[in-house]
């Protein structure tokens, strides 16, 4: 207050002495320091434009809600942690069941000697392995499986195995992603996928990629758990999911939150008559599926014509 107060002061006298020395200013005396506006100017920045925000688009992973950029690094890291010990879980959890649901779907797939099979998300070669023994019990001579997996880890495992069992060369071992195939289009005879495309971000994509990669008269198949219509049954299912499996995924891989992941992703994942739906709107004919164990996996065809 003391500082303007003699600022109105000081600018009073310079305008009166101003004003004795040009007429023109006189009126200007007139004007007493209290009219004089001395209030100091205040530097303000500029405010920037607002940007439009931008929102990337989220999925879920088990029940949690993610970018989608971010779901495929968490479903690496799952199986990363779990490939060892995959195999030995899956028989753990099904009670062995697992084996006769895989054995059924490759019957079912009915693949000839001459067919070039590709598998996907396949790496420890469970299905892989099955075709190629199916296969040998036509002919002796047929052609190699291809194995794709987008994980490292899992396809060591699957390599490990064929190697033990002298095999080997009956396999192509691919590292990639099923939503964008670094492979030929209209090059198979058969594309199977069991229990990995529900860990896919874009479903609607790795469908869209089968589609191309098969030959005119191909045939899609996938294994995939699903949904228990019986009310009873559906009930203790849930239970057994959620009270045990992630329990025993602790006890015998020291992994409870990936066992965690993988009961939820189940129940995430579309029904039979949905799935249905998106494999005949990704371009499949002759489009059906039967229900294992009372609807607890199911096997999901198509064929491209």
């Amino acid at each position: 207050y003391f500082i303007q107060s003699n600022l109105r002061m000081n600018l009073g006298k310079c305008l009166q002495n101003l004003a004795r020395s040009s007429p023109r200013l006189h009126r200007l005396t007139a004007l007493s320091p209290r009219h004089l506006n001395t209030t100091p100017f205040l530097l303000h920045e500029t405010p920037e434009t607002p940007q439009p925000e931008t929102h990337e688009p989220e999925t879920h992973f088990g029940y949690q809600t993610v970018p989608e950029s971010e779901k495929e690094e968490k479903v690496r890291e799952v199986f990363e942690k779990v490939a060892d010990s995959y195999d030995l879980m899956n028989d753990t959890m099904s009670l062995g069941v697992h084996r006769l649901w895989k054995d059924a779907f490759v019957r079912a797939a009915a693949p000839a000697p001459h067919f070039k099979c590709l598998d996907v998300a396949g790496g420890t070669g469970d299905i892989a392995f099955r075709l190629h023994r199916y296969m040998r019990n036509i002919d002796s001579v047929t052609e190699p499986v291809t194995v794709c997996d987008i994980n490292s880890e899992m396809l060591r495992v699957g390599q490990n195995r064929a190697e033990q069992a002298g095999t080997s060369p009956h396999f192509t071992w691919v590292e990639g992603n099923a939503e964008q195939l670094d492979l030929p289009d209209d090059f198979f005879d058969l594309y199977t996928i069991a229990y990995g495309i529900r860990n896919c971000t874009h479903v609607d994509k790795v469908l869209a990629e089968a589609y191309r990669v098969l030959k005119p008269g191909g045939r899609f198949m996938c294994l995939e758990f699903s949904e228990v219509p019986n009310p009873i049954i559906s009930q203790i299912y849930d239970r057994y999911s959620f009270d045990v499996i992630p329990v025993l995924g602790q006890v015998v891989a020291g992994d409870f939150e990936s066992y965690q992941y993988l009961v939820e992703s189940i129940r995430k994942f579309p029904n039979q008559e949905t799935f249905a739906e998106m494999i005949a709107e990704a371009g499949f004919s002759v489009v059906e599926y039967d229900n294992l164990s009372f609807g607890v996996t199911a096997i999901h065809s198509g064929y491209k014509l």
